[in-house]
């Protein structure tokens, strides 16, 4: 990508002129307003434009004067809210320079724009309701469309031009993964239930990472029969350098034994340690150890505090933050857990040297869905890159595990409990979680089930005439190449149904799904026609 011309999109009233000339007045450029333009060329309003050549002829003008001004170096280019609705448009921006989509909220949107009478669409009758069904239509087509998403008016328009001269800088200095090797903190903003995510090399070594959590000075380390003889002696090592007296338990490894047996030896050895409501638990090992020994925490004494140290690459970038935690129950996976936010997430990088080459194609199914769901920029990097992050070139792990921890930050923030957009991050889990009970927990890891489920959910997402095809078949393409399996086991339509019905995400009996409406655009789906799952259950 090109970063030399920046192109602002977004809805009617969401700022993009304002913003647009305070940018080009920081930088030194010229700014081009589209409709400023069209308006120029023919010496009319564009209300008149549409009155006699209709929207049609409008948007034939748009694109023809978008296609010129792109070619000129360095400008910034305010487009008009409907400019995205060409595809032929949407490639060009994205290849021509840096888009940003200045998003705003409905009410914000009407407020800025119900005194304006130029606004054709807006003409007559019910301007909000108009607006509304607009914004439903193009939302998915600007994010898709974006390399950097701004909230408008968040907090001014001279802040938000010099955010978007801070990312162009950046794109322009360093590629994403240039500088990653240097450890990096993130922060997870829940109020003054906040913490931090560490990403880098080297970090399981540093007492300085664990120190400020160890108020007690009494640790216990949960970890797994695999993990423990790799790293538990150098967190252990750690702890001790940082105070804490350090009681290890180690569970058995796998899926299989993520239930109420193992929870219970966990508690036992808690209560024989006489560890109290200050001892820190520290969850070292994959999603298994990350998830039970999170329970355990949320509900020993109830409730003791827990820091997560992922070594899995699924782990570190999605089930170790979040607080999620939960065993499994033989009717259905994580059925059964607590909300329980750690202290801190401490992502070594160096760990996923020794994770198996299975292991690791697991988690980058994970990394697969946050490209999917959120930023169809990383997506595109992750079919560039996929190659390097099978053979674990350092760099480009790091940035991954980096961006996906920054999304789901973003995403926990906004809705800590999955009541609403948080939700967003289960695409591909409810065909996924389904073929893990129905095959016997371990059968299938995690990853290579969310896998499949990505791959059905971004069918029923083209069946039901949301998604293109091609961009299905970009998503199963991308996994295939990752070294995961795309294709469901032979089930019967009855046994998918039967398990799915009791998902979580389930609404009053009705099955929730996660579907696409676009790379990186996802939303929740409630009332999926029977019809249509059952073509994809019985073989897609």
């Amino acid at each position: 990508m090109c970063a030399g011309t920046i192109f602002l999109i977004g809805m009617m009233g969401a700022g993009k002129s304002t913003v647009g000339k305070a940018l080009a007045r920081r930088l030194g450029r010229e700014f081009i307003d589209t409709d400023h333009e069209i308006v120029g060329r023919t010496g009319v309003p564009i209300a008149t434009i549409f009155e006699i050549e209709g929207e049609a002829g409008f948007r034939r003008r748009e694109s023809a004067v978008l296609a010129e001004l792109a070619t000129r170096p360095g400008a910034v280019i305010a487009t008009g809210g409907g400019a995205v609705i060409s595809r032929e448009n949407r490639r060009l921006m994205r290849e021509a320079g840096l888009v940003v989509y200045l998003h705003a909220t409905l009410e914000r949107l009407h407020e800025r724009t119900r005194r304006d009478s130029s606004r054709p669409l807006l003409a007559s009758g019910d301007r909000r309701s108009k607006l509304g069904k607009l914004l439903e239509v193009r939302d998915p087509l600007y994010r898709e469309t974006a390399h950097l998403i701004l909230e408008s008016g968040a907090p001014s328009a001279a802040t938000l031009a010099d955010r978007i001269a801070d990312a162009l800088r950046q794109l322009e200095a360093n590629p994403p993964e240039s500088n990653i090797m240097t450890p990096q903190s993130l922060k997870v903003d829940l109020g003054d239930r906040s913490y931090a995510i560490h990403v880098g090399p080297g970090l399981l070594a540093r007492p300085s990472l664990f120190a400020t959590h160890l108020g007690s000075r009494r640790a216990a380390l949960v970890t797994n029969e695999t993990v423990a003889p790799l790293y538990a002696n150098t967190v252990e090592s750690a702890l001790g350098e940082a105070g804490a007296s350090v009681v290890r338990i180690t569970i058995p490894d796998g899926e299989a034994e993520k239930n109420w047996q193992t929870l219970d030896r966990v508690y036992g050895e808690l209560l024989h340690a006489r560890a109290d409501r200050h001892t820190v638990l520290v969850a070292l090992g994959g999603g298994v150890v990350g998830d039970l020994a999170g329970f355990a925490a949320a509900t020993y004494q109830r409730g003791i505090p827990f820091i997560q140290v992922p070594t899995t690459l699924l782990a570190q970038v999605d089930s170790s933050v979040g607080g999620k935690t939960a065993i499994n129950h033989s009717l259905g996976k994580n059925m059964i857990g607590a909300f329980h936010q750690p202290l801190a997430v401490i992502a070594d990088t160096d760990t996923l040297s020794t994770l198996p080459d299975r292991e690791l194609s697991a988690g980058l199914a994970e990394v697969v869905k946050y490209g999917a769901i959120r930023d169809l920029a990383f997506f595109t990097w992750l079919e560039e890159s996929i190659e390097r992050l099978r053979q674990r070139d350092p760099a480009a792990l790091a940035w991954a595990i980096q961006r996906c921890c920054e999304i789901k930050a973003e995403v926990v923030a906004l809705d800590e409990r999955e009541a609403g957009p948080r939700a967003l991050l289960n695409l591909g889990h409810t065909f996924g979680h389904a073929i893990e009970t129905l095959e016997g927990y371990g059968t299938w890891l995690h990853g290579e089930a969310v896998s499949v489920g990505m791959v059905m959910a971004a069918r029923l997402s083209v069946k039901l005439g949301r998604l293109a095809e091609e961009d299905a078949a970009r998503i199963e393409r991308l996994l295939g190449r990752a070294g995961l399996p795309v294709k469901p086991p032979s089930l019967s339509v009855e046994k998918w149904l039967d398990v799915m019905a009791r998902d979580k995400k389930n609404d009053s009996g009705r099955i929730t799904f996660i579907l696409l409406g676009a790379l990186g655009s996802a939303h929740v789906e409630r009332n999926t026609p029977a019809e249509a799952l059952e073509a994809i259950l019985s073989g897609m």
